[in-house]
């Protein structure tokens, strides 16, 4: 909870910064203390937390899935400067709410109570609502918020929906006494009715088809900074909740929603790939792109074994990494041509190589080539499910092999071009390039040597 109380203390000073006129040190008040955080979340808990233990408990997975989101968020710090530099007059107010999304997150990775689910979540998702809108005159960007309002209070509906009924029956809201409820009583179909609505709140959250709706329409309006960060820490918030609901509260019933999972990432792996495949526009295919993550992500449900939180741990981060990659490319590229089609990508890895690489890497890593951290990622999740369910191993083979067609499209568009469409003298910010070399030797290590990252994030 040290690391919680931090985050929150970091996004207050962040906030405060603005009001007192000196926003432009709010980026670099958060990335020190994001640091702190980072560095705390590697020490004992203190004492004092473990009364609150009912309620918060940041255990092993807890403090994993911390660092790692700590991680993601300072590397979308760092692109932050350039990002919103046309956001000068308010930019402590981002990077506020930015924080306080993060601080909902670390709720979600230690909860040990529907209540504390539900705060968690909402404190996650109240500060994206206008994060998503925060390019207030672009009228695609109010539009995401409001959309992604409304899909979040569909979702909150649902989840409150199915919290009342668990509670009905089990008389509880503490996880483990849910657990012991629902292997006693595998046979209450109240339980269960609240078990499938919680199912269809969290696929909102985690935008599983068809749940997914608006969320390429929320990712393609809102600044692409934005969209980054839904892409990475807030699904690794939102998938491990969903994780730990489904594979400790409700694991007694496993017979009971376990086919309604499979039906739905068949679904989302079909959908998405396919759309992702219609797409003119880089944004919105990494929207359908991430949508059909979320597919092979659900595939951690089947075969269920002591390394998942691991393995579900390895994939969201690899996919993060991949993301930044391909993210800062686009965002480098939107504000010079002022659009995101596939054309205006075109010629790119002449005037900006290493971006154009970096870009090239994320895309590889996201269709799981070898030499890759996405590799490992999927193909740890894959061997974990294959023996369970073969044939939804299979279909997000298949998926694999679709996705692939639409990350070369925009290859082929950055690197085979014979004339570039970049006349501009403008270059790409130094950190950029640090930032883009980095997250290629991450990957590429990662992909080579997997154990690292139980080493670096002190498993």
């Amino acid at each position: 909870m040290s690391v919680l109380i931090i985050i929150f203390i970091t996004a207050v000073a962040a906030l405060f910064s603005g009001v007192f006129d000196q926003g432009k040190f709010s980026r670099y008040i958060s990335i020190f203390g994001l640091l702190i955080a980072f560095y705390v979340s590697f020490l004992p808990e203190l004492e004092f937390f473990s009364q609150y233990k009912a309620m918060y408990e940041f255990g092993a997975n807890a403090a994993l899935f911390t660092r790692i989101s700590i991680v993601v968020t300072l590397l979308l710090f760092f692109l932050g400067g350039f990002a919103f530099s046309n956001h000068r007059s308010h930019q402590s107010e981002l990077y506020a709410l930015m924080l306080f999304s993060l601080t909902g997150g670390i709720v979600l990775f230690g909860f040990q109570n529907l209540v504390t689910l539900f705060l968690g979540i909402e404190i996650l998702s109240i500060p994206l609502y206008v994060l998503a809108g925060s390019s207030k005159t672009n009228l695609r960007s109010n539009e995401a918020s409001v959309k992604y309002f409304l899909m979040g209070a569909f979702a909150t509906g649902f989840l409150l929906f199915g919290i009342a009924l668990v509670y009905g029956s089990a008389g509880s809201f503490d996880l483990y006494q849910i657990h012991e409820y629902s292997v006693n009583n595998p046979k209450n179909y109240m339980f269960a009715a609240g078990a499938v609505l919680m199912l269809c709140a969290l696929a909102f959250k985690v935008s599983l088809a068809p749940f997914h709706m608006w969320s390429p329409d929320v990712y393609q309006g809102s600044p692409s900074l934005i969209t980054a960060f839904m892409m990475s820490v807030v699904k690794i918030s939102a998938f491990f909740a969903f994780f730990k609901v489904m594979s400790i509260g409700f694991s007694g019933i496993t017979a009971g929603w376990i086919n309604i999972m499979g039906v739905l990432i068949i679904i989302t792996l079909f959908l998405a790939n396919v759309m992702g495949l219609a797409q003119s526009n880089a944004k919105r295919m990494l929207a359908y792109s991430s949508v059909s993550h979320v597919g092979y992500l659900a595939l951690i449900f089947f075969g269920l074994n002591n390394l998942s939180a691991y393995n579900l741990a390895f994939y969201l981060f690899a996919y993060s990494l991949a993301t930044i990659g391909v993210m800062m490319c686009l965002i480098w590229v939107e504000k010079i041509k002022r659009e995101t089609s596939y054309n205006a990508f075109r010629g790119l890895a002449q005037s900006e190589p290493i971006l154009a690489v970096a870009a090239a890497v994320g895309m590889l890593s996201m269709a799981g080539i070898p030499l890759t951290a996405g590799f490992m990622g999927k193909f740890a999740i894959f061997a974990q499910a294959i023996e369970d369910t073969p044939f939804l191993v299979l279909v997000a083979v298949l998926g694999s092999g679709i996705s692939i067609a639409y990350y070369l499209r925009l290859i082929m568009a950055m690197f085979f071009p014979k004339e570039s469409s970049f006349n501009t003298a403008e270059r790409v910010p130094l950190t950029y390039n640090i930032m883009a070399v980095t997250v290629v030797i991450a990957l590429i290590v990662f992909g080579i040597f997997p154990d690292l990252f139980a080493r670096q994030f002190g498993i």
